[in-house]
């Protein structure tokens, strides 16, 4: 799975060093195992199905189907597998209408959301070669984007979101690697960016995938399948279950950890220190 680093490591002394910044935002995170939000029966998520009305989004290359469409159908089929596990899940639009980034924020306000996930389907047009996955995350204060897209990249900017650098990536991380899964690997990485309007005001862990490009022949017929579009929404949530376990998951997973400890008479501090030895 790609994953750019914020700032170029350094060579000091015969010694590789990070920049702090990417230590605290980028590595810490993942070596973490502590959950993205609090463990409960009564889950939130807002699903945001990108575009809609008259922002159709980009236009399938092999016919007039547009992104719109396919978002909410993945978004609806998302919805249903995680109600199935127990979440509470609300949509920022429920039927082809128009609805202004900032009101999508409103919703998952609204709601109380946990988690907040908007879906979205890629173009190059006229390009037809590019291809393959990418998951945003906002990017953290004091680092350079990894993608602007034109935008100004202004790396002292601190929006409500970036209280949550650290499970944003954690979502983003766990999410991407079971959509790679479905979609053979082709992988454009994790990203950072600060021009997604729909993530910079989240009080809450948020990400934006953007699920294979409708530019591009092969993607576009995939992503004109219905079983394909499941297949998508199946991985979604796998990612989501395992960046965010229920009160169930968690207990079942303490006690294997501590039947694993109890077995092999280890410190689990031993073993985490040779995980990330690993």
């Amino acid at each position: 799975m790609e994953l750019r680093l914020g700032f170029a490591p350094q060579m000091i002394d015969n010694q590789i060093f990070l920049n702090a910044v990417d230590l605290k935002k980028t590595i810490q995170p993942l070596l973490s195992d502590g959950t993205i939000c609090p463990a409960k029966t009564n889950r939130i998520i807002v699903i945001d199905p990108g575009h809609g009305g008259e922002d159709s989004g980009a236009k399938s290359v092999l016919g007039n189907r547009y992104e719109k469409e396919f978002t909410l159908d993945w978004a609806r089929r998302l919805a249903s597998v995680l109600s199935a596990k127990g979440w509470q899940v609300y949509l920022t639009r429920a039927n082809d209408s128009e609805l202004p980034l900032s009101n999508r924020v409103a919703v998952a306000e609204q709601r109380k959301a946990d988690l907040f996930v908007s879906l979205h389907f890629n173009s190059a047009a006229p390009d037809n070669q590019q291809a393959g996955l990418e998951t945003y995350c906002l990017t953290p204060t004091g680092m350079p984007s990894s993608l602007t897209r034109g935008f100004e990249d202004d790396a002292t900017l601190t929006f409500p979101n970036n209280s949550f650098d650290g499970q944003n990536l954690q979502l983003a991380c766990a999410t991407h690697r079971a959509l790679l899964r479905v979609n053979g690997n082709h992988d454009r990485g994790v990203r950072r960016a600060r021009f997604p309007g729909v993530l910079r005001g989240q009080q809450r862990p948020a990400i934006l995938i953007e699920g294979g490009y409708l530019s591009n022949p092969r993607e576009a017929r995939l992503i004109s399948e219905p079983g394909y579009r499941q297949k998508l929404a199946q991985a979604v949530a796998d990612g989501i279950e395992a960046a965010a376990p229920g009160e169930h998951e968690i207990a079942v997973n303490a006690n294997d950890t501590d039947q694993k400890s109890e077995a092999t008479g280890e410190a689990l501090p031993a073993e985490a220190q040779r995980a990330v030895a690993r």
